[in-house]
């Protein structure tokens, strides 16, 4: 588990969203105290900020590292050389500046985890876990057999969320995993038996089919849902929907369309 330590609610809550779809579980704290009294054993890595309206990072930091060696990450507003030094010289395992890239903060969190030896080989989406050091795969925490071409695409997708990719680029990435010819033809039923297994076949909410294209694996984000394009500054209501839309995307512009129309 993450433990982030941020006042600022709209990074902190960001933040963690963003990591609980990286697979990461996540505990945040707006105050450096109750970070400190809610430490335990649970808690693999910690992202501190310096700037805390109770006591400050660098307090926080001492206190923690009484209890146990944890790695720490410290979180700073500027990229001040007094405050980095100070933090280094703690024995802060890295830090970032704000504002940063979520995808890099990741990036740095993963190898201070590698460099511990607590890197997670699970990976969460939605109701799914994938567990990469077994190759299993969990549905609502039950086992969900797959082939070992079943589950080198859905790792393809899962690795790549929102991505498009071409089926040109998926049989690419899979002819060699097992002795078996696979063709465009067959592409299609290894994507329909994984959809039995683990989505809608129907209405697939997950791997979801762009037409004229390929698939690609939907992630939401901020809980919210996307649609567009949207136009705006023309007399009457005009919008559009892209190739591969689902139902609910069609549902959710018109819904939209019919309230800019009033």
């Amino acid at each position: 588990m993450i433990m982030l330590v941020e006042d600022d609610f709209s990074i902190r809550d960001g933040l963690s969203y963003y990591l609980e779809q990286e697979g990461f579980k996540v505990k945040s704290f707006e105050r450096g105290v109750d970070a400190v009294e809610n430490f335990n054993d649970e808690v693999s890595l910690i992202l501190l900020d310096i700037n805390l309206p109770d006591i400050d990072g660098f307090e926080v930091f001492k206190r923690i590292k009484l209890i146990r060696d944890v790695p720490i990450i410290f979180l700073t507003a500027a990229d001040l050389e007094i405050s980095v030094l100070k933090g280094l010289d703690l024995g802060a395992d890295d830090y970032i500046t704000k504002p940063f890239r979520a995808k890099e903060l990741v990036l740095r969190i993963k190898n201070v985890l590698k460099r511990y030896g607590k890197m997670s080989n699970i990976i969460t989406y939605k109701n799914l876990k994938i567990d990469t050091s077994s190759a299993k795969v969990y549905k609502d925490e039950k086992e969900v057999f797959l082939t070992a071409l079943e589950y080198k695409i859905l790792l393809i997708f899962i690795s790549n969320p929102n991505k498009v990719f071409t089926r040109e680029s998926i049989l690419s990435n899979i002819w060699d995993v097992s002795g078996d010819f696979v063709n465009d033809n067959t592409l299609t039923v290894y994507i329909k038996r994984i959809r039995e297994k683990l989505d809608d076949v129907k209405d697939p909410k997950i791997i979801v089919t762009v037409r004229n294209i390929g698939y690609k694996l939907v992630q939401r984000l901020a809980k919210a849902e996307a649609y567009g394009p949207l136009c705006q500054g023309i007399k009457k209501p005009v919008n559009d929907l892209s190739r591969g839309c689902s139902v609910d995307d069609i549902v959710g512009v018109v819904a939209i369309t019919a309230v800019q129309a009033k």
